[in-house]
């Protein structure tokens, strides 16, 4: 197939822009819980109408301080409350947030601040302070900088408090659904990063349809209060899509700024959502933390026993939606109640114990993981988009859930499959362009299509499946071109494995550099009784070097031989943002890594 089109549920309203919703909703239900705000365990319910209250009161303090109407404010945080209630603030105004991630370098603060034109700044803490004020001599459109630990809200608020609420209404008011609502900029992979013009209809119509078509699933019982712990980065399209969908969806909102796994667990089970929407990072950490549990009580064998029941219980589930089998059999699904008592059980624990579902993007997930954790009692439904696509542009449906592919396209998309593969898109979630760069805009905008770069394929149903992207294919000296995703994927499946990249481009044969789980390797060496030794001597253990050859050989088993990986290297640290290797949004630098490590990657190519 070569394109499948699912029709809208929702279209973008003829007047108005985001910031409504908190207004109107105030208006018809005031004392629901809209929000919750807290940490450490702690959460305090924000009424609908006390949110309305505090938008009102921190756009009165911006319009104050001299914003105006189509102004772009930046913000640098980790995700807390008081982003939103900027968002919101600056949409009530006509302003645009401009977001940067708060690890960003003082040169990407720089460019991003200068291209966007930003005429005032947001910061969470000092360092951040330090960082602009570190570049602030050469953006002279920069006037103001407000500091959120130092009593920004405060200031604000005591600032705009003899504005007259019909100022605000009136800003409000002249907005349209085709205004700017945010630049968000690219990750910059592969050049400097772009501002991507994302229109407030773009946030409604992917907002509103994913809001109508999933609104079931956000619930783990029809009667339950829908709620998400919100710990994306909001710097990041997807955390942007999933506050503005909780707010105009009515779910309720807490966030989490730290996304170590151990604090993030923690305020799983603390706030208890009913539904997440994560990257597969996430998901990977709860998997590899509940195996190590269970092999520390000596419980290993039966673990991955349930492991195994609950992927044939999901696959035959799956074959039933399909029309392709009968479901589970007599035998297995007591098998699986069995085990749902003993194992699986913790496992939604471990999430908070009330989520039934979930949402994936950012990355493939391998498809025996999103099997588990179905067959565990939590379907996560993986999807696809980018910052150009206002997030997810294809997600699986609930009643029919085809694991391992990025589902069909979400209401009001079509997906198109070009001649050479690439995925093209169309939606009103597709974004206007990118600021100040025409050239770059008609590269990737045709005539109302989206070319996203990617490549996939499109199953008899409408169902895609990423096989890679363009600029990443690698092509061997031998001609034979490779696709190292899927690979990349499956190796990084094994619990001692943290990333991996392939290599091969212009070489002879594929080969890889992998890095080690600093966790999963510290209980690997308990395990066994093993002296934790230095990162040296560490990654030339040959116990170690055996266990990372069965991942790698697993992943072999999805390609043919020419595409294959011969070789492999074991590194003594993992890629990191910092070592300029990761992009904010943790995907591989690929040019960057193989720069790095250039003396590692020729070794894998000396005879």
């Amino acid at each position: 197939m070569r394109e499948f089109t699912v029709p809208p549920m929702a279209t973008a309203p003829p007047v108005g822009g985001l910031a409504d919703a908190v207004f109107e909703h105030a208006e018809k239900d005031p004392d629901r819980a809209a929000l919750s705000r807290g940490a450490d365990g702690r959460w305090e319910d924000v009424s609908a109408a006390l949110f309305r209250d505090e938008v009102l009161a921190l756009a009165k303090g911006l319009l104050a301080q001299g914003v105006r109407f189509g102004d772009r404010v930046a913000l640098m945080s980790r995700t807390r409350y008081e982003w939103t209630l900027f968002d919101f603030a600056l949409w009530s105004i006509g302003a645009q947030p401009v977001p940067l991630y708060p690890t960003a370098s003082a040169e990407q603060v720089f460019w991003t601040l200068y291209d966007s034109g930003a005429c005032a700044c947001v910061v969470e803490h000092e360092d951040h302070a330090m960082t602009v004020g570190s570049v602030i001599d050469r953006l002279p459109r920069l006037a103001r900088l407000w500091q959120l630990d130092a009593g920004a809200l405060a200031e604000l608020y005591a600032a705009g408090a003899h504005i007259e609420d019909e100022v605000v209404h009136r800003h409000r008011l002249a907005l349209t659904p085709d205004s700017p609502a945010t630049v968000i900029y690219t990750s910059g992979t592969t050049g400097r990063p772009k501002g991507c013009v994302i229109t407030h209809a773009n946030f409604m119509a992917e907002t509103d349809n994913i809001v109508q078509r999933y609104e079931s699933v956000f619930h783990s019982r029809p009667d339950d209060e829908a709620s998400t712990l919100l710990f994306l980065p909001l710097a990041h399209v997807f955390g942007r899509m999933v506050q503005i969908a909780a707010v105009r969806g009515r779910v309720k909102l807490a966030h989490q700024p730290r996304l170590a796994a151990p604090v993030l667990l923690a305020d799983l089970q603390s706030f208890r959502p009913t539904f997440v929407l994560a990257v597969p990072y996430i998901f990977e950490k709860v998997f590899a933390a509940a195996r190590r549990a269970a092999e520390a009580e000596g419980k290993a064998g039966p673990f991955d026993k349930a492991v195994d029941v609950a992927v044939r219980y999901a696959e035959a589930v799956e074959a039933k939606a399909f029309g392709t089998g009968h479901g589970p059999s007599a035998t297995l699904r007591m098998r699986h109640q069995f085990f749902d008592k003993v194992v699986y059980a913790k496992v939604r624990e471990a999430l908070g114990g009330r989520m039934r579902h979930a949402m994936s993007g950012g990355s493939a997930m391998e498809r025996r993981l999103g099997l588990f954790f179905a067959g565990a009692g939590v379907t996560i439904f993986e999807g696809y988009g980018l910052t150009e696509s206002t997030a997810a542009a294809t997600a699986n449906p609930p009643e029919q859930t085809r694991f391992g592919t990025v589902g069909r396209p979400v209401p009001g998309t079509t997906v198109h499959i070009a001649d050479d593969g690439e995925v093209w898109l169309r939606g009103g979630q597709v974004f206007a362009g990118y600021l100040g760069d025409a050239r770059a805009t008609d590269a990737v905008l045709r005539d109302g299509w989206l070319a996203t770069g990617d490549l996939g394929a499109l199953d008899e149903d409408g169902y895609l499946t990423i096989t890679g992207r363009k600029k990443e294919i690698l092509v061997t000296s031998g001609g034979k071109s490779v696709s190292p995703v899927a690979l990349e994927a499956r190796v990084r499946a094994h619990p001692l494995v943290a990333q991996c990249i392939v290599v091969g481009d212009d070489r002879p044969y594929v080969a890889a550099l992998i890095t080690l789980d600093a966790e999963a390797v510290a209980h690997w060496l308990m395990m066994r009784g093993k002296p934790v030794p230095d990162a040296a001597a560490l990654v030339r253990d040959p116990d170690l070097e055996t266990e990372v050859r069965r991942a790698v050989v697993a992943a072999n088993t999805l390609v043919s031989h020419a595409e294959s990986i011969r070789t492999f290297r074991i590194l003594a640290a993992p890629f990191s943002e910092e070592d300029g290797l990761l992009t904010p949004s943790l995907k591989l630098k690929r040019k960057a890594i193989e720069s790095a490590y250039a003396a590692e990657v020729d070794a894998l190519y000396r005879t």
